[in-house]
Parts: C-alpha cells; sequence; structure tokens
C-alpha cells in the first residue's frame, strides 16, 4: 500500500535544498549558523518588476494562459534572445514553464527513453543527473577537474559520445564551479557535436548575466550556428533578475521539442503562474542597466571569497569566471583529523565538520559528482562572508 514508484526510486533529494533545511532547522534553535548553500541571490527583485506585477493584478491577469506561456512573455523572449545572443526565434519555438528546473525536466522527460544517454560534464547541478534518471536514461559524465578549469575539453566529449548519446547537457557560467565556457572553447565543442547529428545539445545560460570574464559571454547555438537546428537554449528570471520565488524560466529550440514539452505541461502543472508570466515580461523588456552593478557587487564578493578560502589551510580556491559560487578542492584536509579525533575522510564530513563544529553551510562535491571539493554561495553581503571564510580558516586550521 505503501509503494512509490520505480521512477521515484530511480531520483535522490537535492542535496542542496536538503542542506538548506537543516540549516533552517539549526536557526530555529537558535544557533548561529551562516548559510552558504543555497543559490539564491540576496538582491531584491527589482521595483519595476514588482511594480508590473501589481499592475496586472489590479488589471485581473489571474486566469489561465496558454498553457507554455503568454504572447506577451513569449514575445519578450524571443527579443532578449536576439538582443543578448543572436539568436532568432519564433514565438512557436519558445517554452515558458515553472523555473528553470522545470525546463530540463520537462525537455529531458518529454525526449527521453530507457536506453538513451544523456552526457554531463562534471562537476554538475545536482539536479542534472536525477532528471535523466527520473525519465529512465542513463548520465553519462566526463570529468573536468580544476587542473583544467572545471571545464571538459573536445577529445573528451568526442570520447564520450556513443550511438546511444541523445543530448549533451552544457553549463555556463557553471552551477556549481562558476567556470565559463569561451567562445572559443564552445566552438571546439561544437564542433565536435557537428560531427555528430543524432545528438542533441542542451545549454543551461541561467547564470549568462553573472559574467566576470574578460571576453562576451556566448551560447553554443550562437558560435556553432550549424546545432541550431538542434539546441535547446534555457534561460530565467530567478538569477539575473532576483526572481527566484517567481518561478518563471524558459527555453528556445526546435518546434518539435518545444511542442513536446507543451504536451507535458499540459498534463502537470499547466501555465506557470499569469503575474509571474507580467513581471517577467517587464524584466526582459526594462532597463537592464542594474545588472552591472549588481555584477560588479558579486565580483567584490567573489574576489573576498576566493582570498580568503586560498588562505585556510588545505584548501585551493580557484577563480570562477561567473555565476556566484566557489568550489574550492579539498583534497589538501581529507584524512586529516578534527580536534575530537575524527578522521575527516571524504568531503561530505569536511561539510559536517563545518556546520556542526563551527557554524557555517556549504555543499559537499560529492553531490556535484566532483570531489573532494565544497560549493559555497557568495550571494550574501561581504560582511556575512567575512566571518563565514573566518570559520572555515578556523575549522581547516585546527586539523591536524
Amino acid at each position: 500500500m505503501s509503494r512509490t514508484s520505480a521512477a521515484l526510486g530511480r531520483i535522490q533529494p537535492s542535496a542542496t535544498l536538503a542542506m538548506t533545511g537543516r540549516v533552517n532547522a539549526l536557526k530555529r534553535q537558535g544557533i548561529d549558523v551562516i548559510g552558504l548553500s543555497a543559490g539564491e541571490p540576496d538582491f531584491d527583485t527589482p521595483d519595476f518588476v514588482k511594480d508590473a506585477a501589481i499592475a496586472a493584478i489590479r488589471a485581473g491577469q489571474t486566469k489561465y494562459t496558454d498553457v507554455d506561456g503568454t504572447a506577451e512573455l513569449k514575445a519578450a523572449i524571443v527579443a532578449k534572445f536576439k538582443r543578448d545572443n543572436e539568436l532568432s526565434y519564433e514565438t512557436s519555438e519558445i517554452s515558458v514553464n515553472a523555473g528553470g528546473k522545470h525546463t530540463l525536466f520537462n525537455a529531458l522527460v518529454a525526449t527521453v527513453d530507457v536506453g538513451d544517454e544523456v552526457i554531463i560534464p562534471a562537476p554538475y547541478w545536482v539536479s542534472y543527473p536525477d532528471i535523466v534518471n527520473f525519465a529512465g536514461g542513463t548520465p553519462v559524465f566526463i570529468q573536468g577537474p580544476a587542473a583544467q578549469g572545471y571545464k571538459i575539453t573536445a577529445e573528451q566529449l568526442e570520447a564520450a559520445i556513443t550511438p546511444r548519446t541523445r543530448w549533451v547537457l552544457l553549463n555556463s557560467p557553471s552551477n556549481p564551479s562558476g567556470a565559463a565556457y569561451s567562445a572559443s572553447e564552445l566552438k571546439a565543442l561544437g564542433d565536435v557535436l557537428e560531427r555528430h547529428p543524432h545528438v542533441l545539445v542542451m545549454t543551461d545560460d541561467m547564470y549568462e548575466h553573472v559574467w566576470y570574464a574578460p571576453t562576451p559571454f556566448a551560447t553554443i547555438a550562437q558560435v556553432s550556428p550549424n546545432l541550431y537546428d538542434r539546441t535547446l537554449t534555457v534561460n530565467g528570471c530567478s538569477k539575473a533578475y532576483s526572481m527566484t520565488g517567481w518561478r518563471i524560466g524558459y527555453a528556445g529550440g526546435p518546434q518539435w521539442i518545444i511542442k513536446a514539452m507543451a504536451k507535458l505541461q499540459s498534463q502537470s502543472t499547466s501555465n506557470p503562474s499569469s503575474i509571474s508570466q507580467a513581471a517577467a515580461v517587464a524584466a526582459l523588456n526594462g532597463d537592464q542597466s542594474f545588472l552591472d552593478d549588481r555584477n560588479a557587487a558579486f565580483k567584490k564578493r567573489r574576489d573576498l571569497v576566493v582570498a580568503m578560502l586560498n588562505d585556510a589551510p588545505g584548501l585551493s580556491c580557484p577563480v570562477p569566471e561567473g555565476a556566484f559560487y566557489v568550489y574550492p578542492d579539498a583534497s589538501g584536509v581529507i584524512g586529516k583529523k578534527t580536534p575530537s579525533g575524527q578522521v575527516i575522510g571524504t568531503d561530505e564530513e569536511l561539510i559536517n565538520y563545518f556546520l556542526d563544529q563551527h557554524q557555517v553551510a556549504a555543499v559537499h562535491g560529492g553531490a556535484f559528482g566532483l570531489a573532494p571539493a565544497f560549493r559555497i554561495s557568495y550571494a550574501t553581503s561581504e560582511e556575512i562572508l567575512k566571518v563565514a571564510c573566518t570559520r572555515i580558516q578556523e575549522a581547516c586550521a585546527a586539523l591536524s
């Protein structure tokens, strides 16, 4: 009677959300915990976006919309892709969903069968392999270690593709590492993919506007236009516009994939929130200049965190080129003992030590497919980050 489905058994709870739950529980107990596990900007949603949502409510825009997005929002997304990415889509090639995770879920569940392989570079966002597993596919991982800047090479991609490969899933800038592929690096991957016409390409560009690299942001359908007809370009409003709770993700891609996603959505969530869609129209069509100020703030925080973590004994923290995460290599502390005599054997034991003994929360690298490491989100104030990194320095210094 209590049996759950086989599909549910193929997935695990999100490690990032699980850590956030632990942090919240400790805070309710009055413990001074600093949570750096959640990938959420601390900036508020811009006022002009809020105003658009309030106006939509007052105008009675509170009914069902087209299942995969209003005409107004699809037009705004078409304009965004043209303006920012030099990609030309029709509104029939746009899907709007309840957050970026929902976009990825719809696309994979609608197109992946048992036996299909999905290539995922590691480290990866925790949900990628679980969504593939839920759909019945097989995740195939390519390791992109710190020595490669947490990126994969064209040679690695070529070696991983088989006749069963259905998708290659790219993410730049990356969650969890902040690694960002340059246009030339993407073109090298694109050259490989052009030789394998049976492979679909999905790119998660959610952190597009949190970018520090000296060269402009690029996406693979832009630099490899021959892949346009089999690339799904995924983005959303959550990170750039501080709209995580509004739940608007979107994608541009081949019409047959967009129709398949809409069919699935019609029997699951139906349309995203009508109010959130009105807000997203304002976000995408409005003044984008505030993004530069926020980027400058994120860059200062990045530099602070990288410097302080590199001063922690045993940690080595590369400098990320985008997003708001760092992914320090923790191999220098694995095998050491805590003051109580516990041996730190894994990065999960390390982050538990950070939380239990020094009241700072991170997410272990094993959850992202590349260990030993851990992810820290620096989407919070410099004051909080200084305290948190000092605690990590003290925690590492106490190991022997």
